[in-house]
């Protein structure tokens, strides 16, 4: 932990619409998708939004969500940039979620009727493997996109032995891709030491005419009984083992002993929530919340802190920075790319909780420093305008397009040179 008392700029950021000169025909394959509520379907959401508005045709093969009858209508048609809906089943542990049955039959029925020029998948179920073979044997350029550590997951679901299979898997995956996209260098850095190849860096975006410190209300906080100046804590995100949850609560512990007039506020939902409602009946649990009022609960607190270890971006770090909080997390994912350390926040080393610990409490107990951060949070991500990481995603996109016809191209002629 550094502290750095420079001057903030907090200039704005002017957006500059690259527009391509030739749209896209883009396949999405992916287990997740708005409504439902999660980092990677936001993300999706939000880069889709993104690829339309500049006139390329995204064409989305999802399963069936938990929420859409199996008698409604089928939206899916064989015109590209239609919802393709196929059957799914719970994953065990999100109950909220589903994953994808393999669809290669119907993938191939559809891509040879419209033909996309890539396919790109999302997630890594047996919908996302069917996809990929149904792209290979169409001879169709395909892509990933590596949103989630299962691997690290597997140890706090009791199933930690499975973890070198599970990364065995998921490498095996990406590689028979013609690119995989990551959201950092850092985790671009440990997949390759761990075999997988060709990866891109592809960061998230944010939006700020959502995420912003206006949100602010002072009658939410007034249903905290929070006055104008105490301390409010938040923590957004699921209520699950593998956000490392214990930390939270450590480390606010230690805030409230050096401020009697601190809030802990929690926001989301899963597995753990119940639990802890009733070993922490003193701490408000909000809940699961949606849009506005999701922006409302970030810019209403003060201090956010972030302990997870298990993230491959942790998009509501970017949330709680453009809603103008103090960030505490560790030196990892987004907040190692985002936060310069006693700048604009406060990072701990991965391997030690105490200075996570410590760094909350400093931040808690120094006003003056605690104001200058949140202020330079704001400016130092309102750059990550979802429409520029679009431009950056279909420029990369079309650099695998490239490639692969070019690839395409020598095998064709190897094999005419064979005849």
């Amino acid at each position: 932990m550094k502290l750095d008392d420079a001057n903030t700029d907090t200039s704005a950021f002017t957006e500059q619409p690259n527009r391509a000169a030739q749209p896209l025909r883009i396949a999405l394959v992916t287990e997740t998708y708005p409504p439902e509520i999660n980092g990677v379907a936001m993300t999706l959401g939000r880069m889709v939004t993104a690829l339309r508005e500049r006139g390329h045709i995204v064409d989305i093969t999802r399963p069936r969500q938990a929420h859409e009858r199996q008698h409604e209508p089928q939206r899916a048609t064989q015109a590209a940039g239609s919802d393709h809906l196929v059957k799914g089943l719970p994953i065990p542990g999100y109950p909220e979620l589903r994953f994808g049955l393999p669809a290669t039959t119907a993938l191939k029925n559809r891509w040879r009727a419209n033909r996309p020029d890539i396919v790109h998948i999302a997630t890594q179920g047996p919908l996302g493997w069917s996809a990929r073979n149904a792209a290979r044997s169409l001879g169709i350029a395909v892509s990933s996109s590596f949103h989630t550590n299962f691997d690290s997951y597997s140890r706090h679901y009791g199933v930690g032995w499975m973890k070198p299979l599970i990364a065995s898997v998921l490498r095996k995956f990406h590689n028979g891709t013609d690119a995989t996209m990551v959201p950092t260098r850092s985790l671009a850095g440990e997949l390759a030491c761990n075999g997988l190849h060709n990866t891109s860096v592809i960061s998230r975006g944010i939006d700020t005419r959502l995420f912003n410190p206006l949100r602010r209300s002072a009658n939410l906080r007034s249903q905290w009984e929070a006055r104008p100046d105490d301390l409010v804590v938040a923590y957004v995100g699921r209520i699950a083992a593998e956000k490392n949850m214990d930390m939270v609560f450590a480390a606010f512990a230690e805030i409230q002993c050096a401020r009697h007039d601190a809030r802990l506020v929690l926001v989301g939902d899963g597995p753990m929530l119940n639990a802890l409602k009733k070993r922490y009946p003193q701490h408000i649990f909000s809940g699961m919340q949606r849009g506005e009022a999701l922006a409302a609960h970030y810019a209403s607190a003060d201090l956010f802190l972030f302990p997870s270890l298990t993230e491959t971006f942790g998009n509501v770090t970017v949330e709680a920075m453009a809603s103008g909080l103090g960030v505490v997390a560790y030196q990892y994912a987004a907040a190692a790319e985002l936060i310069d350390d006693g700048h604009n926040g406060l990072l701990a080393a991965i391997d030690d909780p105490n200075g996570f610990i410590n760094s909350a409490v400093a931040l808690a107990t120094n006003r003056a420093l605690l104001s200058r951060m949140r202020l330079r949070a704001v400016a130092s991500v309102s750059h990550l305008h979802w429409a520029q990481i679009g431009d950056d995603f279909t420029t990369r996109l079309r650099a695998v397009i490239k490639a692969h016809d070019r690839k395409q191209r020598a095998r064709d002629a190897l094999i005419i040179a064979a005849e």
